[in-house]
């Protein structure tokens, strides 16, 4: 017989001397699977906590932004007379596109921008005139009651809590008048080059109204041509969605700040005239206009009515605007502002102060009434970027 282990068995195989078969290996040096060959040293990032590396990828981002923010803010800085023109252009292209387009249905295009436009710089125009007269005819009045509110002043300043004497009033006037003496060529000087700024600010409101002709007539037109002929087709649909969302904040803003002033300048108004202020009509329009700074515009023009008040009716009167103060700021920050603004970009109050101050620091009081519809236009922008239409 053959044994189970003899040749039959291990036939095509050599054996060793020992009996071990040539080619076979031990049970536990058996390799199961692929082989793995050594791949490179893992990089350092792959050792980086997850929220570095996330916050240095934002980080040279944001960078990026950065730069670009700061040479488009460089370029319209350089070019800032026709920046405030287009401005003001687009802030009467939003006060007077309704108008017209509610002319549009009676009238031609053209002639219907041509009615809303020169309309409304007449009802300007009428407006100015009255404040003028006004000024012109309680300016006799005034003066005297000026002098005489300045007599209150000296005599409340002597008594306590103060207890200044008269030499030190007439030695606060004789140093304001030095001052100015010593100062006259500087001050002539500011006053030529305020008389520049007259020739600028009429060169810009030409070229405001100029640029607002065709924004009201065409403006659809214009934003559709750049569109088409600047940007490639696939990305046509975000910026117009972009540019849509843009215009409706920034019309929104406009037309709601300007209700917010509205109505401010009315209640001022009707305050003063009842206090009998003097100048209560130049003292209306400026409210009217610095309610267009927010937080801010609405205190200093009121300010100005206290000094006013303070010369001309005495400090009853003056404290009486300053309580007007404090119920005009509660009323806008409470009920005209949430009630108007609704439906614009509402902004968080700190975010607004912020962004005046920030505008106050880059461009005085042009960046202060730019800054918050700037950054309600952003932040439009972002909201309508970042929602996936259907």
């Amino acid at each position: 017989m053959t044994d189970a282990g003899g040749p039959a068995a291990g036939r095509g195989r050599a054996r060793r001397p020992g009996g071990e078969v040539l080619g076979s290996r031990p049970a536990h040096a058996v390799r199961i699977g692929p082989r793995h060959r050594p791949g490179p040293a893992p990089s350092a990032a792959e050792f980086t906590v997850p929220w570095l590396r996330i916050a240095a990828a934002y980080a040279w981002r944001l960078v990026l932004v950065g730069v670009v923010v700061y040479g488009v803010f460089t370029v319209l800085g350089r070019f800032q007379l026709v920046a405030v023109a287009l401005f003001l252009a687009l802030v009467i292209t939003s006060v007077l596109r309704p108008l017209a387009d509610l002319l549009n249905r009676r009238l031609p295009r053209s002639l219907s921008v041509a009615v809303a436009l020169v309309g409304s710089m007449l009802v300007l125009f009428a407006v100015l005139a009255l404040v003028g007269n006004a000024v012109a005819g309680e300016s006799a009045r005034l003066t005297g009651e000026f002098r005489g509110g300045v007599r209150q002043i000296e005599q409340w300043l002597q008594r306590p809590p103060f207890r200044l004497g008269p030499g030190t009033l007439s030695e606060l006037q004789r140093q304001l008048l030095s001052y100015l003496s010593t100062h006259r060529g500087r001050l002539l000087s500011s006053a030529v080059s305020g008389f520049g700024r007259v020739v600028e600010v009429i060169t810009g409101g030409a070229l405001a109204l100029f640029a607002s002709v065709f924004f009201i007539h065409s403006g659809e037109g214009l934003w559709a041509w750049g569109r088409d002929q600047l940007l490639p087709a696939p990305a046509r649909a975000a910026w117009d969605r972009a540019g849509r969302a843009a215009w409706g904040t920034f019309a929104g803003y406009t037309r709601g700040i300007i209700i917010v002033a509205a109505t401010n300048a009315v209640l001022v108004g009707v305050a003063l005239f009842l206090l009998r202020v003097p100048l209560a009509l130049p003292l209306t329009l400026l409210e009217f206009f610095a309610t267009f700074i927010p937080l801010v515009g609405s205190p200093v023009a009121l300010a100005v009515a206290t000094v006013v008040a303070l010369a001309g009716r005495g400090p009853l009167t003056a404290a009486a605007v300053l309580v007007l103060i404090v119920v005009i700021g509660q009323l806008e920050g409470h009920v005209l502002h949430p009630l108007v603004m609704s439906w614009a970009v509402r902004l968080h109050p700190l975010v607004v102060a912020v962004a005046v101050i920030a505008g106050t620091i880059v461009a005085g009081v042009i960046g202060a009434v730019v800054a918050v519809p700037f950054v309600s236009v952003v932040w439009a922008v972002l909201r309508a970027l970042r929602s996936v239409p259907p």
